[in-house]
């Protein structure tokens, strides 16, 4: 498969506007950098691929088995540094690592699990290896808050400890010296405070002598200075180079983890574009659940059958504004490559021609698109769009010589396995001579087979639709009294471009109007009239056709309500036969129990009783286990029951032996009789008012006329004519 859809085509059709609604319900940053990436897919297999992990998530939304989470940080930068020999990074990134690890190994385990549920995401999944060695090495040496543990090396933990028995000492010492200052009087009414992330006391200006250690500053006044015990100076000093070999320390135990954790990285990447493309995936389903997209059949038959579809760009923003907006059905196959739509402007036809060809962009981008569940599509090598004033100011082209340019490109790749979109074909020049080129191009492209979709307004091309096997007319219907679009389309027929209608609309006095009618030659006029009444025509009609539809699915409504009363009643009838069942079968058990214990009280008769009773416990137990066969549990018995099962079957074999032959006897007698009967009947002459049916119909009628060969049936609520040949008699008619 050799995709060729220009950046042209993905721009005319706005292809971007659909990316960036699908970037809005990505959950990561990288997953929506993903989704601009976003093209069409040139290998089948990766397309299809793509299309069954989106409607797979899809489905989930309806499942109770939801695709567990999938967010994760961006952390490239941090493993392609992780990457570089002899280099660590922070503990932070370290543990991002470990989530996305874990994230992976989590969704790897879910897809197994649910693999029937999850078969595309299944089969992608079990290509990534499952390990936990990475998440299990970084959760050894760094704990949740991001600290390294200290029982990550015996040098780190024996540092800590020290550390821990120094902060005591200084602790201790800043205690001493503060109390004996206090007892002098020597200190502020604050007493200490911390400068510099070191606790001082708070001197007296006076006193400033008189207590040793060192001086760190002063208050704004001068009446405060702020001096650290000469104790506590000689603590402190160890302790901030016990910070300093800690630091060092933890260096080194994180260079150790990188070079541990650093043949992983090509793993660790996998894992991101694993849950880089879960994200997009999960954002396209969550669109197509939005816009109510689906997947449609993807057809090894050339053809297009979108029914009941939404241009989805259009759809949301009538969505937002509470506007309806109306489903559109078309389809090109080979009896119908290329369709002509004409009519007015403001009808519709833009965006009937957008809507098809961003919905086939869209499913093969492996995006699910707003269609009725019985469409399908084909995939295309090639698709060529022509949409819009595409005046070149740069290259000085005006659009007709831009839109010749393009026909060029078209003629060239152009081929059997192309869709075309074309909007105002020919337009840009003289009608006349444009239209005639336009002609030869449409014959071209008819010549090549390709499938196509135009807009055009000129006659030429609507005549010649007309007369080529493969080609239809088509219009967008118009209220032929408001002249308002409905914007649906109909295919079959050339649109009237209503001109003279919609300028006298909107408000062209009936005097200009009549001149312009009288400048234009006749035939055209009539033409265009008689389209015009045609299209009013098939209004009326398809009015009708709609009401008719409605009733229709009323009444398929009404039946599948009776049916589903119908099942519930005969649930109900089931329920009550089967407590029935239980309560004769309690009746019964009580009556022989009540039984007994007369027959005992008249006689008084023990014995009799436990005799009476054994048998009948016997008796059911004989046929409970007839009912409920025990299954053989030693291998005597298991032998003993494959001889016997053994036994049955010759014994059936032999039985059907007999019967076979008897069955043959039988069918022989049955075929003569059956040759007897069919003869009678061949010879039979039916008259009216005999009951008969149509051979291979359970419904009985009567004969109300026969016309040489032909018979009028009555079936009461209707009649209905056959041939003679297809009845069978039921019953004769009483004389």
């Amino acid at each position: 498969m050799n995709t060729n859809i220009s950046e042209k085509t993905l721009q005319d059709l706005e292809f971007s506007t659909v990316l960036q609604h699908i970037s809005e319900f990505c959950i990561t940053g990288l997953g929506k950098e993903k989704i601009f990436e976003t093209t069409p897919i040139q290998n089948k297999k990766a397309l299809f691929k793509e299309l069954n992990l989106v409607d797979e998530y899809l489905a989930s939304f309806e499942s109770e088995n939801r695709v567990p989470n999938h967010g994760f940080d961006n952390i490239i930068a941090k493993v392609k540094h992780l990457a570089i020999e002899n280099s660590f990074i922070e503990t932070e990134a370290f543990l991002k690592i470990a989530s996305t690890s874990l994230t992976v190994n989590e969704l790897i385990k879910f897809f197994k699990k649910f693999q029937l549920q999850f078969p595309t995401f299944f089969s992608v999944s079990q290509k990534i290896e499952f390990t936990t060695y990475i998440d299990d090495e970084i959760k050894k040496i760094i704990d949740i808050s991001g600290e390294v543990r200290n029982n990550a090396s015996s040098t780190l933990k024996q540092i800590r400890r020290d550390i821990n028995n120094v902060r005591g000492k200084i602790g201790a010492s800043f205690s001493s010296a503060l109390s004996k200052a206090i007892a002098a009087g020597y200190l502020d009414d604050i007493k200490e405070t911390i400068v510099d992330n070191q606790r001082v006391l708070a001197v007296k200006a006076m006193y400033r002598r008189k207590v040793s250690g060192s001086l760190l500053g002063s208050s704004k006044s001068g009446g405060i200075v702020y001096i650290a015990p000469q104790a506590t100076l000689s603590y402190s000093r160890e302790y901030q180079n016990l910070i300093y070999e800690e630091k060092q320390e933890i260096v080194k135990i994180l260079r150790d983890l990188s070079y541990t954790i650093r043949p992983m990285v090509s793993l660790i990447e996998e894992y991101i574009s694993f849950l880089i493309h879960t994200d997009t995936v999960g954002a396209k389903a969550k669109y197509a659940k939005e816009i109510n997209a689906i997947l449609p059949k993807i057809s090894r038959e050339k053809k297009i059958f979108f029914k009941n579809a939404y241009h989805p760009i259009l759809w949301r923003k009538n969505n937002q504004q509470d506007l309806k907006t109306i489903a559109q059905t078309i389809t090109l196959h080979e009896k119908q490559q290329i369709i002509v739509i004409s009519g007015p402007n403001a009808g519709g036809k833009s965006i009937t021609l957008k809507t098809i060809g961003l919905l086939q962009i869209m499913v093969q981008s492996g995006i699910l698109i707003p269609v009725d569940e019985k469409s399908e599509t084909y995939i295309f090598d090639t698709v060529l769009t022509d949409i819009g004033d595409n005046q070149s100011i740069e290259n000085q082209l005006s659009t007709y010589s831009y839109r010749l340019k393009n026909m060029r490109y078209f003629l060239r790749k152009c081929n059997s396995n192309t869709l075309f979109l074309i909007d105002e074909f020919g337009t840009g020049s003289d009608p006349e001579l444009g239209g005639a080129l336009a002609e030869i191009f449409l014959e071209e492209f008819y010549n090549k087979d390709a499938f196509g979709i135009i807009t055009t307004h000129y006659s030429n091309l609507k005549v010649l639709a007309n007369e080529l096997d493969n080609v239809t007319n088509a219009n967008m219907q118009f209220d032929e009294r408001s002249l308002e679009p409905l914007y649906k389309l109909f295919i079959g027929q050339a649109g009237s471009s209503f001109t003279f209608e919609v300028a006298q609309k909107n408000g062209i006095p009936f005097s200009l109007i009549n001149k312009a009618k009288k400048r234009v030659e006749t035939e055209k006029v009539r033409l265009d009239k008689t389209i015009s009444k045609l299209q009013k025509e098939r209004n009326r009609l398809q009015k009708n056709s709609d009401s008719l539809e409605k009733q229709k699915s009323k009444g398929q409504e009404h039946l599948a309500s009776l049916q589903e009363k119908e099942q519930r009643i005969q649930d109900k009838l089931s329920g009550f036969q089967e407590l029935y069942d239980k309560n004769q079968k309690m009746l019964s058990l009580g009556r022989k129990t009540n039984e007994l214990l007369n027959k005992y009280f008249q006689t008084n008769n023990k014995k009799e009783l436990n005799s009476s009773f054994n048998k009948w416990v016997s008796d059911e137990k004989v046929k409970h286990a007839k009912r409920n066969p025990v299954k053989p549990k030693t291998k005597v018995q298991k032998q003993k029951a494959k001889t016997i099962a053994k036994q049955m079957q010759e014994t059936i074999k032999k039985v059907e032996k007999e019967v076979l032959e008897k069955v043959v006897e039988v069918r022989k007698e049955k075929q003569i009789e059956a040759a007897i009967i069919a003869k009678k009947k061949s010879e039979y002459i039916f008259k009216i008012n005999d009951r008969v049916r149509i051979i291979d119909s359970n419904s009985i009628g009567t004969i109300d006329k026969i016309d040489k060969k032909n018979v009028t049936i009555n079936y009461g609520f209707f009649t209905t004519k056959t041939s003679i040949q297809k009845l069978e008699l039921v019953e004769k008619a009483k004389i």
